[in-house]
């Protein structure tokens, strides 16, 4: 039945241009990715099995997972089976789609479509919490792949889950936090979603409920960002992760990859601690995929604490360049500063001027501009091809006497004092050996699979204390050497004690 049903929904994808499914926020899952992820559950030993698929579609994931429990139902085990769809254009295959399921299958079905919104049908009252409804819906089993598309902060859904929102949410992750809250005590989800929301402060709400309400027992990964979805082009990092609703917190996840979804075969696979990937710390969820690895966090875990912790902190950069076009100049002069790019960072150090155009502004803005001294740049964007995501530059007021203000770029970070004092040259030097080294590019790697360098998340991963950065940095300014082997020697001393 799950061969019919992919069938009908190939020629359902060829008829719809792929603009108007993006505006849905609809891709369909491939016929693999769906057995793969109906083989996740356990199948719950009882009378009647209640399973919620929240993003229905075309009924893949219902399909696989009838499928999934047919081979192995216990006798006279009944399943209800409840789909969520709003789009009126797919409800016809859909509904015909699941009748294929209903008079092909040998157990006993009961199946109930809504064609609701599915977070705004479990409450007309959109002041209130959904999150903290009195009589929910709940399930044994949940299958998804949600819409993906931003909402509005004001759009009702947000609304009615502030609790898990912060400023403009995506729907994915709506969806998976109403549907952990759908489940019964240790039931099961199992989602394919975006990795997003395994880092940085804009998901930190969802985090905090979806990692305490439940725990995660398994982590898909995929090694290509193009094969995810059958017959689309998709370039969203995209994993699929299972669930339990849970406090009980288990000693292991189950971690594996491929390298699209049409060969789970070739799986790899492994057992790593739970607080390896969950931390305890800030809820971020660390995406490991092989014992080497697992050492890498485990070393930077255990040499110190965070950033600010010291009294530094990385911020981006203050000038949106495009959007101020009225203040840049190709050239210096009086009230004019130097503005810094990413292209200004070589080889380690920071370089002025390239002869770059715009790469001066006006100081007539105060919040764009900011003192003349030490920091270390770090650059915000790389991509997906460069070997290193972490990449710096020494910056050192003393190069540049003639100003006594600069401005950066926002697509370059920084660090600096928290207090806003001067950083000495040893310490700029220590920082970079430390965010040049091969651990804390792998380290950053593991914690974001974006190509994006996030200040937030710089500022949580930890580092020595400042005086031991200082000491490397002495080092440093006596060899005068940048590259990457010799931050790695430098720092092996102190991740081996």
């Amino acid at each position: 039945m799950l061969g019919a049903i992919i069938e009908h929904t190939d020629e359902y994808i060829f008829s719809k241009p792929k603009t108007v499914r993006k505006s849905l926020g609809q891709f369909f899952t491939s016929k693999e990715t769906a057995c793969f992820m109906a083989g996740l559950f356990n199948i719950p030993n009882q009378s009647t099995i209640r399973i919620l698929d929240p993003g229905a579609g075309s009924g893949i994931l219902s399909a696989a997972l009838i499928e999934r429990i047919e081979r192995q139902a216990a006798p006279n085990q009944k399943v209800d089976l409840t789909c969520f769809e709003t789009n009126q254009d797919i409800l016809p295959l859909l509904r015909s789609n699941l009748e294929i399921v209903r008079s092909a299958s040998q157990l006993s079905l009961n199946i109930r479509i809504i064609d609701e919104n599915y977070i705004m049908s479990q409450s007309n009252d959109f002041s209130m919490n959904l999150l903290a409804s009195v009589n929910p819906m709940k399930f044994d089993m949940v299958i998804a792949n949600p819409p993906y598309f931003k909402l509005s902060k004001d759009a009702p859904e947000a609304v009615a889950m502030k609790s898990v929102c912060y400023g403009a949410p995506n729907i994915y992750f709506l969806f998976a936090a109403m549907s952990l809250f759908n489940l019964r005590d240790e039931g099961e989800m199992v989602y394919i979603i975006p990795r997003s929301w395994t880092s940085g402060a804009y998901f930190s709400r969802f985090r905090n409920y979806f990692l305490s309400q439940g725990r995660l027992t398994d982590i898909h990964l995929f090694d290509s960002r193009d094969k995810v979805f059958d017959k689309e082009s998709v370039l969203q990092e995209t994993m699929i992760v299972k669930l339990r609703k849970t406090k009980t917190t288990p000693g292991i996840i189950k971690m594996s990859s491929s390298v699209d979804s049409n060969d789970f075969g070739q799986n790899t696979l492994l057992t790593v601690p739970y607080d390896v990937v969950v931390s305890s710390k800030d809820n971020y969820v660390y995406l490991v995929r092989t014992a080497d690895e697992i050492d890498v966090m485990r070393s930077v875990n255990s040499i110190g604490n965070p950033m600010p912790s010291i009294g530094l902190k990385m911020k981006t950069g203050l000038t949106v360049d495009f959007r101020n076009r009225e203040l840049l100049r190709n050239s210096t002069g009086d009230h004019i500063v130097p503005l810094f790019y990413a292209q200004h960072i070589k080889d380690g150090q920071v370089v002025f001027p390239i002869g770059k155009k715009n790469e001066y502004m006006t100081d007539e803005l105060p919040g764009m501009v900011q003192l003349n001294r030490n920091y270390l740049f770090v650059k915000r964007f790389t991509s997906k091809e460069e070997r290193r995501r972490l990449q710096c530059g020494v910056y050192l007021a003393r190069r540049f006497p003639e100003y006594k203000k600069i401005s950066t770029q926002n697509k370059i970070n920084f660090i600096d004092t928290i207090d806003d004092s001067e950083m000495s040259e040893e310490l700029v030097y220590g920082l970079y050996i430390i965010l040049n080294s091969s651990l804390y590019d792998m380290y950053y790697r593991i914690l974001n699979g974006s190509t994006q360098v996030n200040a937030t998340e710089m500022n949580a991963i930890p580092v020595p204390t400042r005086h031991e950065i200082e000491r490397l940095g002495r080092k440093m300014m006596d060899k005068k050497d940048f590259t990457t082997a010799f931050c790695d020697r430098l720092l092996e001393g102190i991740v081996n004690g």
